[in-house]
């Protein structure tokens, strides 16, 4: 089987000497492409820390996360925002939706961003939405949905790219 991403020994530490807090302690473990894998634990365990050191929302104190083959702990900068466009996708447990686009526009926006052109982002977008269910509620805005919508619509823009890996806090 092919690895998609590998966890080695990362540890992640919050605050100063005088007090530190241990959020990630020694954590190793690999997912191969295809496989699902779910994190449980209890409330403060270091979940969603855990899901932002491996997203590159944050970053490690030790130890290294590789992504198809690519150790992500050591990009910085331009290198570093391509992989977020273009390996991941990330669906927050807020939905993280932008509240003055349509569900079409925050699906859409990702592909912009990638500057797909706009024919494709159409095709993509509709193709999605279709499968997921939401063509109906495109040309609405987050607060005119239910919660339920919110998380399919952000669902949506987390795949819309293929991304190698799709990351969820908390999606359901």
């Amino acid at each position: 089987m092919e690895k998609v991403l590998e966890v080695k020994n990362i540890e992640k530490y919050y605050g100063n000497k005088s007090n530190l807090t241990k959020a990630i302690d020694n954590i190793s473990f690999t997912v191969e492409k295809g496989e699902f894998v779910g994190i449980m634990g209890a409330s403060g365990s270091g979940k969603s820390t855990l899901l932002n050191v491996i997203s590159t929302i944050d970053r490690v104190t030790a130890g290294h996360i590789i992504v198809n083959g690519e150790d992500i702990t050591k990009l910085k900068g331009n290198k570093l925002n391509k992989f977020r466009r273009e390996e991941l996708g990330f669906i927050f447990q807020d939905f993280n939706l932008l509240d003055t686009l349509t569900a079409y526009e925050n699906i859409a926006l990702a592909l912009t961003i990638q500057k797909v052109n706009a024919r494709e982002i159409d095709k993509r977008v509709n193709a999605i939405a279709e499968k997921l269910g939401i063509k109906e509620i495109l040309k609405k805005y987050p607060y005119q949905v239910s919660g339920g919508q919110k998380q399919r619509i952000a669902s949506a823009r987390a795949i819309i790219t293929n991304p190698k890996l799709v990351l969820a806090d908390e999606p359901t």
